[in-house]
């Protein structure tokens, strides 16, 4: 089955804005009124109205398709849009300060950490509202806030306990935001009794009330978009931007997003995103944590493509390898950007040989997202900017490399779908366990990016590490060491790890460690679970609302 067409998605039924009144449930603490004025809840309203129903029937679609998956279909280029695919045409273009993005930088909507951000030497900071942030009622509203006190210049932060101050230097990365995915729900806003897209929530409180800023300051409404399985998906966010821009007197085209490929089923359908949102789009990006965690998912349950240990799942060959360099080719057909992926890594505290293997390991990454003919790429901590930087400017002199058009490459679907080659290990399940627990407890505890192991996790990482898991027990994996994967044994290895990360903890002052508990119980239950659940973060949302 192909996705349903716009035509058959759209609604003529939608209340009329005028009717509408948006529910805030959530505290209002000081300062929150400065976001929720009743113009920016009836702005939110209008849109939520305009385009929910849209909204919850892709979701449903996304379900029917994976039905079909789960039944031995397997993605694949469509047949409907060859056309578009084929024909030539370009995206309406790309404003002076995202032409050079060699570097960016990601993170949480944390106050210190953004001023941190933007001050990193870094072109692009995506202030990120989706997996690198626990999508609590205060975050999200001090998020606003704070991208609010950024598009007015006055964003400061005077740290009480440390006694440090944290102001905006004279050269700042352009902002761009990520809102939360299609799928996720806002649950302190209610239109008609019912939770809200928390998409619509986050995009719609920040345009109102930033645009007009943005652009006074030289810059513009500029998003990243997360979590998209294809054109609808796609058409839907360009219909919310076109109608946005009509309603704050915005010329068309001023909102410019960046797509997230996160998603096994967007790869086959990079020429149709980008041609849902050509006046508004400006470049695809390989958001390679989330596309692994989507590829286990879509296609799973098919033992033909069971995965490895995930330090084993690399960029540099297989489906990923594919995937990027198909990414390159039709970004630079079309004269957008291709943005490479997140190197994980962080600097590591008193130990040089660490710290050197994790500097080392970035610059190789950045090598190969250069070489191939990237235009620019992600880190997660600012110590990674430099040596990212470094690569950049020496195998990319240009602003970009929008002008390679690599014609010499060939994708297909088998290349697309590719597995990694290599062994599920003892090892590798419990680094599963121990990230996917800890990360769970920090989330739960409200933080969304978190360093362990020497490495910066966010959602997508834990749901690489609950999936693998969950694909393992299906299919019986059989380890090096030649065990099977079962239930039994996950449970065994799942008590010694957590016996041995609150023995860790005993005594720490963790904030996250009262939530061990909790965060451990949900994991197990969706590794051990007979049907794999589509979010991670959907059941331990529950747990924070």
């Amino acid at each position: 089955m192909q996705t349903a067409t716009i035509d058959t998605l759209d609604t003529a039924e939608a209340p009329e804005p005028s009717n509408l009144q948006l529910q805030i449930t959530g505290a209002l603490a000081p300062g929150y009124d400065r976001v929720l004025t009743p113009e920016a809840l009836a702005f939110v309203a209008e849109l939520e109205a305009a385009f929910g129903t849209r909204r919850r029937l892709l979701i449903e679609a996304r379900a029917q398709r994976q039905a079909e998956l789960d039944t031995g279909a397997l993605p694949d280029f469509r047949a409907d849009t060859a056309d578009i695919r084929a024909l030539d045409w370009k995206i309406l273009g790309t404003p002076s300060d995202l032409q050079d993005r060699r570097v960016e930088i990601t993170g949480p909507v944390d106050r210190k950490m953004m001023i941190n951000a933007f001050n990193s030497g870094a072109n692009v900071f995506m202030a990120d509202f989706e997996d690198a942030t626990s999508p609590t009622w205060d975050n999200m509203i001090h998020g606003q806030i704070n991208c609010m006190d950024y598009s007015r210049g006055t964003l400061a932060f005077d740290d009480l306990r440390t006694g440090k101050q944290y102001r905006m230097g004279d050269t700042t990365a352009t902002l761009k935001v990520r809102p939360r995915g299609w799928h996720m729900l806002e649950a302190h806003a209610l239109l008609g009794g019912q939770p809200i897209s928390a998409g619509i929530f986050d995009f719609g409180l920040y345009i109102f009330h930033n645009a007009t800023a943005l652009i006074d300051m030289g810059s513009g409404p500029y998003f990243y978009l997360p979590k998209i399985e294809n054109m609808a998906e796609a058409q839907l966010w360009d219909d919310i931007f076109t109608h946005s821009e009509a309603a704050l007197g915005l010329a068309h085209g001023t909102v410019k997003a960046t797509v997230l490929i996160e998603t096994l089923p967007a790869a086959f359908e990079m020429d149709e995103i980008l041609f849902a949102l050509k006046d508004h789009i400006v470049g695809l990006n390989c958001g390679r944590w989330d596309y692994i965690f989507s590829y286990i998912k879509r296609i799973g349950k098919n033992p033909d493509y069971l995965l490895p240990d995930r330090a084993q799942v690399g960029m540099g060959e297989a489906f990923l390898k594919a995937y990027s360099l198909l990414l390159i080719q039709t970004c630079h057909r079309r004269g957008a950007h291709a943005m490479g992926g997140m190197a994980a890594q962080i600097p590591v505290k008193n130990n040089p040989a660490a710290n050197e293997a994790a500097f080392a390991k970035v610059r190789a990454d950045k090598e190969r997202e250069a070489s191939f003919g990237h235009d620019g790429t992600w880190v997660a901590h600012p110590g990674m900017v430099t040596a990212a930087r470094e690569v950049f400017d020496a195998l990319m002199p240009g602003q970009n490399q929008i002008h390679r058009r690599r014609a010499d490459l060939t994708i297909t679907r088998a290349d697309l779908l590719k597995p990694h080659t290599g062994w599920a290990t003892e090892d590798g399940v419990r680094e599963n366990i121990r990230v996917g627990i800890q990360y769970t407890a920090a989330w739960l505890d409200g933080r969304g990016a978190v360093p362990l192991y020497n490495l910066m996790e966010d959602a997508a990482t834990a749901e690489i590490s609950r999936t693998q898991i969950w694909q393992q027990i299906k299919h019986g994996a059989q380890l090096k060491d030649g065990r099977t994967v079962t239930k039994a044994l996950i449970r065994h290895l799942y008590a010694e790890e957590m016996n041995s990360i609150e023995q860790a903890l005993a005594g720490a002052s963790t904030p996250h460690r009262k939530q061990l508990t909790a965060a451990g119980e949900l994991f197990l239950e969706l590794v051990l679970a007979d049907e794999l659940s589509e979010f991670l973060t959907t059941p331990a949302y529950a747990l924070i609302t």
